[in-house]
């Protein structure tokens, strides 16, 4: 089974009121005066790259929150859960030991190092931690490609969801889309892209409490949900729902671990003004995500026991979830709140992916060949154009190769970075050798079975990912490796990235 891509091809139902129109334009001016805001505060690379590394604790959680969930949280999710019963909950279930995890094993030390060595990227700290400009270029590469992905993905969903709000048609809605976010990104950079995922994560949050209240009154309250949806169909409400129990634990493998590799959430750690406010990074992460997540359960089980008990019609897709409760069930006004959260949600994520993809190319990819580029800020804006042109022209290809693009990048960013970065941060014993195989296995790996399934010349076992094969591989190949050449080890840890380890 392959990892569920962010939105399908089909078309939203239409979603064309004033009040639903006029709530979208409220919100792209909020957007356009934070980006004019940020824009005369980013005088340099730093600032265009990693914020000036001012960002407080409550912004950076915030700021990351909106950029895991993207729109996914809204359409896709409620849509899995509508699907696939309690099974869909695996993928969000590792949420509080993820962002744990981060904080204990990543955050402070990506911090020290943006301090201590001037290190705006991730590929920077793991080409810092192994001494490797080899392993900083593939851990680029390997960005690029899932960035082009992910960012052509995110930019079809959010040129749906114009349309469906405002009734221009796709591909108008796709440029449109792409240039609303490309303006605040593209002249406050981060900056911009952070204080925007403030207002959009609130904005989220903000609708997921509402919609969640609405799903509780409308479904006469959880047990009543539960009984109409036994009555048809106790499948759904088993512990693996209609997933295979393999496919649910890979999920919860693939998301859980996966997540320290993430670099659009991993990179804000550089953000960061004061590491010493980072003990309160988990709990304020995993309230936020708690919250509004409450949307991605709510409405899937609301809508499935509505379908169930014959008040709703069977849905014709099920990302048409969340829209067919909200136009039925709850105040225009709140539906417009709610579909301006899921443009916000995914003009946060595809404003991250500008940035470490404009990154990769700016600054990872020349220093890899030793030809570090003069002024990264103009060629840093210079790229985040072309990605962005690039991206959105993808958007207009056919859904298959979107959808294909979208599906092997969270496993590319979790089999090529996690073992690399969460692992070689923490053990003195990773060698550049045991970093470099994992890169390169990663890649092979993802790449090359979902490229064999698209073209459906492999099928692997019922409740198997790529994304988790990927990820085990990956860290066998770093952990073996690494043990071969551990007499290496010490020869490749600079004195001031061991001192970093070690606080």
């Amino acid at each position: 089974m392959r990892p569920v891509t962010l939105l399908q091809e089909a078309a939203l139902p239409a979603l064309q009121t004033p009040q639903i129109v006029g709530v979208a334009l409220l919100y792209f001016l909020v957007v356009a005066a934070i980006g004019v805001w940020a824009t005369r505060r980013t005088r340099s690379a730093k600032d265009f790259f990693v914020a000036g590394s001012g960002v407080g604790i409550w912004t950076l959680a915030i700021a990351a929150m909106a950029a895991t969930l993207s729109g996914f949280a809204f359409i896709g999710g409620p849509g899995l859960v509508y699907s696939l019963g309690f099974g869909a909950v695996f993928l969000v279930l590792p949420a509080s030991l993820t962002n744990t995890l981060g904080a204990w094993v990543l955050a402070k030390r990506m911090r020290l190092l943006g301090e201590v060595r001037g290190l705006i990227t991730v590929p920077d700290a793991i080409g810092a931690r192994f001494r490797s400009p080899a392993a900083q270029g593939l851990s680029a590469v390997a960005i690029l490609v899932a960035t082009v992905g992910y960012m052509a993905t995110n930019v079809l969903a959010l040129g749906l969801v114009i349309d469906a709000i405002f009734g221009i048609g796709l591909t108008p809605g796709i440029w449109i889309g792409t240039a609303i976010t490309l303006g605040y990104s593209v002249s406050g950079g981060i900056m911009a892209g952070v204080y925007t995922d403030l207002f959009q994560g609130s904005l989220m949050a903000l609708a997921s409490v509402l919609v969640f209240v609405f799903t509780l009154q409308v479904g006469g309250g959880a047990l009543a949900m539960t009984d109409a949806i036994a009555a048809v169909d106790a499948a759904w409400l088993a512990p693996w729902g209609k997933l295979p129990a393999l496919a649910a634990l890979s999920f919860f493998f693939v998301f859980g671990i996966g997540s320290l590799g993430q670099p659009h959430v991993v990179h804000k750690f550089y953000m960061l003004r004061d590491p010493r406010r980072l003990r309160w990074y988990p709990l304020i992460m995993t309230v936020a995500l708690g919250v509004t997540l409450l949307l991605y359960v709510g409405v899937g089980f609301a809508v499935r026991a509505l379908v169930a008990g014959g008040r709703l019609a069977a849905l014709a897709s099920p990302d048409d979830a969340t829209p067919a409760f909200l136009l039925h069930f709850t105040p225009v006004l709140l539906a417009g709140l709610v579909f301006s959260g899921v443009a916000a949600a995914i003009m946060s994520t595809v404003n991250s992916f500008m940035s470490i993809g404009a990154a990769a190319l700016t600054h990872d990819l020349p220093r890899a060949i030793g030809r570090p580029i003069a002024n990264e800020l103009r060629w840093g804006r210079i790229f985040t154009v072309l990605l962005s042109l690039a991206a959105a022209l993808v958007a207009q290809a056919s859904g298959t190769l979107v959808a294909f693009l979208g599906i092997f990048g969270w496993g590319l960013f979790a089999s090529t970075l996690v073992p690399a970065l969460a692992i070689g941060l923490n053990w003195d014993g990773a060698t550049r050798e045991g970093a470099i195989a994992s890169i390169m296995t990663g890649l092979v790996l993802t790449l090359g079975c979902e490229s064999l399934g698209y073209l459906k010349l492999l099928t692997l076992p019922a409740g198997v990912t790529v994304s988790g094969l990927a990820l085990l591989a990956s860290l066998v190949a770093f952990l073996g490796v690494s043990w071969l050449t551990r007499a290496r080890a010490a020869q490749q840890l600079d004195p001031d990235i061991r001192l970093v380890m070690e606080v």
